[in-house]
């Protein structure tokens, strides 16, 4: 058992820190900053209790904090504790429902006190294996955040432009919002002439294609029913602010994949991950970001169809007995082996078999994928640990390996 175990309840500007000996008695407690001057206070305060970072472990409730990069890099081993399980640690000491950053601190540093065995470390990633990971979750934060401004902006042209969505009904498409910066009312629509159109579409990279440009006329100069002009040109005017706002995140989140696949094409395992079946660049990326590097951060791959939340879960009490879906997971990392184990669907004839046998079965088609999804993370982390690039015909034996098509 360590001599000293830490708790650390951060906060907005401030961090609480509690430091627990064997006995389970808080021997030191302080509030720190967030910065380099607080950092320092926390080192000599576990210092003075006998604390040292190759013993001393450390508790808190995220992964991202700053504090947390400087404690790893100093060489102290950090648990990230799930905030639910330190809920039901909480309900354990006190059924009140009190609580305080000084309290929390000292119960995070209980928890590790008694049941470190039971929680993770911060696993080792590389530093480049980091950067692949903040490049892929912020790739697909943009895309949320880009899809958030397209959906506000259909709910807007709907009320006064409907014109508008006939002719784009999928506004992602780069030409819906290239015209539409120059056509973003009926009124503007209609003082907008071939020429323009066709300028505005060769922008976006669209060949002469004269059919496609008497379309687009035809439907942004249709008459319907209309607002007041007052109201049409207040409206059009936050539609061309929505438009301009999407039409730079766009090309903020082309910006972001270019990093992305550039960073994942420099990382030592990409060519083992990106040989698997199915994985593109940016899903390939996404799935190596969020397993991480750490050679020994999934010992089994039933560790990582866990976390990945492929792996199903049993609950048994007396004469119930079910099997249902894992809800307790990381959610990009699923979410990516979903996809993952759709685009396989054409790509690998064997992941094909497996999928309609599934299906045949009963499995409704998500309960198909997941399982699919749980076969493909298994080879996936047999691969990964020993270095070997992905084979069809070995990863699944049963089955003759057939020529894959062509990619599309």
């Amino acid at each position: 058992m360590a001599p000293v175990t830490v708790g650390i309840d951060w906060a907005e500007g401030h961090h609480d820190v509690a430091v627990m000996d064997e006995a389970g008695a808080v021997v030191g407690k302080t509030r720190i900053d967030t910065g380099v001057a607080g950092f320092t206070e926390l080192l000599a305060l576990i210092a003075e209790h006998g604390g040292t970072p190759e013993q001393t472990p450390v508790g808190i409730e995220t992964d991202k904090n700053l504090l947390v990069v400087a404690l790893v890099a100093a060489g102290f081993t950090v648990y990230p504790l799930n905030p639910r399980a330190v809920a039901r640690y909480r309900e354990r000491h006190s059924q009140s429902g009190r609580k305080s950053d000084a309290r929390d601190a000292a119960l995070l540093a209980d928890v590790l006190r008694t049941d470190r065995h039971l929680h993770r470390p911060m696993p080792a990633i590389s530093e480049q294996g980091l950067a692949l990971k903040a490049l892929a979750r912020q790739h697909q934060e943009a895309i949320w955040a880009w899809h958030d401004v397209l959906n506000r902006l259909r709910s807007l042209l709907m009320e006064y432009y409907p014109q508008a969505l006939l002719a784009f009904p999928n506004l992602k498409h780069k030409a819906a919002i290239e015209v539409l910066g120059l056509a973003s009312s009926p009124s503007s629509a209609r003082t907008l002439t071939r020429r323009r159109l066709v300028a505005a579409l060769h922008r976006c990279g669209r060949r002469n294609d004269p059919p496609l440009v008497d379309q687009l006329l035809t439907a942004l100069h249709a008459d319907g029913l209309a607002q007041p002009p007052a109201v049409e040109a207040a409206l059009g005017t936050a539609a061309a602010q929505l438009i301009a706002v999407a039409k730079t995140m766009s090309a903020g989140v082309d910006e972001l994949e270019a990093a992305l696949t550039a960073a994942f094409a420099e990382h030592p395992q990409a060519a083992i991950v990106a040989s698997a079946p199915g994985l593109g660049p940016v899903l390939a990326a996404r799935v190596l970001a969020e397993i991480g590097d750490d050679p020994t951060r999934f010992p089994t791959a039933a560790a990582l169809r866990c976390y990945a939340g492929t792996a199903p879960v049993t609950r048994s009490s007396g004469r119930s007995h079910y099997v249902k879906a894992r809800k307790v997971r990381n959610k990009r990392l699923g979410d990516a082996c979903h996809w993952w184990a759709f685009a396989t669907l054409t790509r690998s004839p064997a992941a094909r078999a497996h999928y309609d046998a599934r299906r045949a079965a009963g499995d409704h088609h998500n309960a198909a994928l997941r399982n699919l999804a749980n076969k493909l993370l298994g080879k996936l982390w047999w691969c990964l640990t020993h270095g070997q690039e992905w084979d069809d015909a070995t990863a699944w034996p049963a089955h003759p390996r057939a020529a894959l098509p062509a990619a599309a």
